[in-house]
């Protein structure tokens, strides 16, 4: 399977799993780390006591929560506001800015990838402390329902909230509890969330940013090429892809990106 993960369930039954996942969710695992798939759902087999991919397959299919369960499973939404400071700092300083003053009356983003909404949501928040709030449009998307409905209600805990001094938790959050806090409406109300299976949907185009960031990790060499192909595709000349800090893209150019700052790519016009 991997030199990475030894499954102690059976290979042929793995590989008929994947191939009914399509034929019944409509799901297509194939540009994923097979490794990381594998290890995951091997965790949820030995957690409801079933000896096969045949076995668990049926209770996905009778029970929804568990199939909610399988996809959060496969991704990991442990993600937090203003990620990397000094990364949006410098979105802020000088990519968004760039953007306005060049030709844009108004600029299109897309948080690709966008888990339980911390990253589209601090989007929403460098655009309202730039003052271009209302001219712009931020779509977020995520394959994973669960994490969909999540980012929708947005609330959230401390802890995503660690790199926000106390005048953005004032400006932005109202306090629901202890440690529960909820994105103001003046934020929520201007990110639209979508399902979107990054590999096989069709993307919109004309985006001036992209942001996908701790995604690629879980995809395959030749499912990353695909990606980046089609985030280039999607993004207007000059417009800018940003990654995570640890997908540095090494061969850009072989896509028509130039680098313009680590982990910031431009699309070269």
């Amino acid at each position: 399977m991997s030199e990475f993960y030894s499954s102690p369930f059976d290979d042929e039954d793995y590989k008929l799993f994947l191939k009914k996942l399509v034929t019944h969710f409509n799901l297509d695992l194939s540009g994923y780390k097979q490794h990381r798939v594998r290890r995951r759902t091997d965790i949820l087999l030995k957690k409801y006591g079933v000896n096969s991919y045949s076995e668990y397959l049926e209770l996905l299919q009778k029970n929804k929560d568990k199939w909610l369960e399988f996809l959060d499973k496969l991704t990991i939404n442990v993600t937090e506001f203003f990620r990397n400071p000094e990364k949006w700092e410098y979105l802020k300083q000088e990519i968004i800015p760039e953007f306005i003053k060049n030709y844009k009356p108004k600029i299109k983003l897309w948080s690709a990838g966008c888990s339980t909404g911390e990253e589209p949501y601090t989007l929403a928040i460098v655009l309202n402390e730039l003052g271009i709030s209302g001219k712009s449009t931020i779509i977020a998307s995520d394959f994973d329902e669960g994490a969909l409905k999540q980012a929708k209600r947005g609330i959230y805990n401390e802890k995503s909230l660690i790199n926000l001094n106390d005048e953005y938790k004032r400006k932005y959050f109202t306090k629901i509890g202890e440690d529960k806090y909820e994105i103001k409406d003046s934020i929520k109300n201007n990110v639209t969330f979508n399902k979107i299976n990054l590999l096989f949907d069709e993307f919109e185009k004309n985006f001036d940013l992209i942001i996908c960031r701790n995604v690629v990790i879980y995809f395959d060499n030749d499912a990353k090429e695909k990606l980046y192909k089609k985030f280039y595709d999607a993004l207007n000349p000059g417009g800018v892809l940003f990654v995570g800090s640890t997908e540095r893209i090494f061969n850009h150019k072989a896509f028509g990106f130039t680098s313009i700052a680590p982990f910031f790519y431009k699309k070269i016009i």
